[in-house]
């Protein structure tokens, strides 16, 4: 470390606040403490959904059998440096429920939580005969660094058939050994995973470098989920993450940047010690802050609110600041909450970035404009939630922007960027929260992967930057815009700038609900016709109201609204597949109930039976092929 780190060493173990709990095997009064937060900020009616309390529960390395519910604004993290070291075996686990007994809402209001860094070995009976972990969530819910035995549960029945709707949602870096059981989930994205199988899938999901993905699949078809599958992941960096030792010391765990990755990190991460992490608990300025910063130390922030009056100033090279327990960073005084300079490596994960009542330009600025950025060490952002308006902090909130991006090199991994179509006080209207971008990216080389964007009053996405790719994304139009703050205005859901040369996206989803008005809006993506080819699986949905998209992408893909479809995909290669005959060892789609499931040569398939792919000679699975591609047999899904 350096001589300048050390002059100004922090604690370790730090002084945790009250808002941040650990725990050991055996430890009695886990249960107490998880219940009591989940009593503030859980429960049914999305109870705690504006709560002002912040929770982190941290568990050292060992076996667990409490039942852990996750609320709002709450965090569960094993410190362990496998997933394996923290063991929850109750007969729940870690769980999350849906915050609505009413199906039509179910799940779409469970935000603003997360769980990383443990294994379930938990079975619980949900409903019927499913069973597993339950992970019930929409957006800013992510699971990170786990290790699931049974089947992993993405959505909740309630009663009789009706499963809650769900519109989720991330996970990354995971091992599911059973299925990954979706369900209601409109959409979700599996990034850098290994699963057993993913059978179901509503609108749009999309793998990137997960081993067990299923055949992708441009819209829905007979035995085919709408899926897009990306073999590796271009390059990524996974979230810091926290551990202790048997010592008792903490460490700052720093992932190592990935090229071509596929399934789970294995590779060792660089491991800081806290002396080098100042630790901020709420009542903390940015000003003091900033002086660690300045310092070189990485910065913990602990959970709780944070009214910033100045921005927080990043200038030195891969510095981490990551929050625990999602604490809520607001702009106090219109300016940005966080300006990342222009440095290479920086990681800021793990926090709510929220407009305040002055109006500011962005709430994050990540670089100057003038930096093209490194490609071996990019900057990451990892777990960033933007929000203007919700709990109602003040009478209105505004920003024109929530995330820019304006250097080279920077890489988004499950960004949610949310205008607030709802608030404590009730549903919105244009006039409320204003804010025109959720994402503005001017740099070149810049990667997104699970990309949520919702409800601003201008274009949500827009891209000007040169070779961008984002994987998976997913937007809702502002619901009470009316046809000439939207529609004549030809704004869009996600925009590539006109002079593009090179930009690529998977999973591009574009959904409306015009509550209040019937709008006509030409299209939901826009960009360089030279670029429609490398959009892959776009879609445009019709969620309910009024009004209509008349194409996905440009002038091309069919309406989706009132008197057109539900949901359209774009589809130009569609008639590509299925091929009807592959080689050994090709990837395909299982047969079945599991046609869909990606296969490879000399595997087993979900329901047993041997790859369609495998060779003639290979026995090593309880069932025979129930199709055969190598022979020539229709229907089989040659990726």
């Amino acid at each position: 470390c350096s001589l300048l780190a050390l002059a100004g060493a922090q604690q370790n173990p730090p002084v945790w606040p009250g808002s941040v709990q650990v725990f050991g095997p055996g430890d009695t009064g886990i249960a107490d403490a998880v219940n009591a937060a989940y009593a503030t900020n859980g429960g049914k009616k999305d109870h705690g959904q504006f709560a002002t309390k912040n929770f982190a529960f941290l568990f050292k390395p060992g076996f667990y059998t409490d039942d852990i519910p996750v609320g709002f604004y709450t965090q569960v993290l094993g410190l362990g440096m496998s997933p394996n070291d923290v063991e929850f075996a109750g007969p729940k686990g870690v769980y999350c429920e849906e915050g609505s007994t009413d199906y039509h809402v179910g799940a779409l209001d469970t935000f603003w939580r997360g769980a990383e860094g443990f294994r379930s070995t938990s079975n619980y009976t949900w409903f019927g005969e499913t069973s597993g972990m339950l992970w019930a969530v929409s957006q800013a819910a992510p699971l990170r660094r786990v290790h699931v035995d049974n089947d992993l549960l993405l959505f909740q029945y309630e009663k009789g058939d009706a499963a809650g709707y769900a519109s989720g949602g991330f996970m990354a870096d995971a091992q599911v050994d059973g299925s990954v059981l979706s369900g209601s989930q409109q959409q979700w994205m599996t990034r850098n995973s290994q699963i057993f199988s993913f059978p179901n899938g509503v609108l749009n999901m999309v793998f990137v470098g997960v081993e067990g993905a299923p055949a992708g699949s441009c819209g829905q078809h007979a035995n085919a989920i709408p899926s897009v599958t990306v073999d590796e992941a271009p390059v990524i960096a996974e979230k810091p993450f926290i551990t202790i030792d048997t010592e008792g010391l903490y460490y700052l765990n720093i992932p190592v940047v990935r090229r071509s990755a596929r399934g789970v990190d294995t590779e060792t991460p660089q491991q800081v010690g806290f002396e080098q992490v100042f630790v901020a608990r709420e009542g903390d300025t940015a000003a003091e802050i900033n002086v660690q910063l300045a310092k070189g130390m990485h910065v913990v922030i602990s959970p709780g609110t944070y009214v910033f009056e100045e921005t927080l100033k990043v200038t030195v090279a891969n510095t981490v600041i990551l929050g625990l327990g999602l604490p809520i960073l607001v702009a106090g005084n219109g300016d940005s909450i966080i300006q990342v300079g222009d440095v290479d490596g920086v990681r800021v994960a793990g926090m709510i970035f929220e407009a305040g009542p002055v109006a500011s330009r962005t709430l994050i600025q990540w670089g100057t404009g003038l930096y093209a950025g490194s490609p071996l060490n990019p900057g990451v952002m990892s777990d960033i939630y933007g929000r203007v308006g919700g709990p109602g902090r003040y009478p209105n909130v505004l920003t024109t922007k929530m995330v820019t991006v304006a250097s080279g090199h920077v890489v988004g991994d499950n960004l949610w960027l949310w205008r607030a179509d709802h608030t404590a006080a009730g549903v919105t209207t244009p006039v409320d929260n204003r804010c025109q971008h959720g994402l503005e990216v001017t740099g070149d080389d810049v990667t997104m992967y699970g990309l949520a964007v919702e409800h601003t009053l201008q274009d949500l996405t827009l891209w000007t930057g040169e070779r961008g790719r984002t994987f998976f994304y997913q937007s809702e139009l502002p619901y009470g815009v009316d046809q000439q703050q939207w529609g004549d205005a030809g704004y869009v859901g996600y925009r590539v700038g006109p002079i593009v040369q090179s930009h690529e996206a998977w999973g591009v989803g574009v959904y409306h609900y015009f509550r209040d008005h019937s709008v006509t809006a030409q299209s939901g993506i826009a960009c360089p016709d030279h670029l429609v080819p490398y959009f892959h699986s776009p879609l445009t949905v019709f969620l309910n109201g009024n009004g209509v998209v008349k194409h996905v992408i440009n002038q091309l893909g069919n309406a989706s609204g009132v008197g057109a479809a539900g949901s359209t995909h774009y589809c130009p290669s569609a008639s590509k597949i299925p091929q009807e005959q592959c080689n050994v060892g090709d990837v395909v789609s299982c047969s079945g109930t599991f046609w869909g499931t990606a296969c490879r040569g000399n595997q087993c398939c979900p329901d047993s039976s041997t790859c369609p792919s495998a060779s003639a000679d290979f026995a090593g699975c309880p069932k025979p092929k129930a199709v055969d591609c190598t022979a020539g047999a229709t229907g089989i899904f040659v990726v």
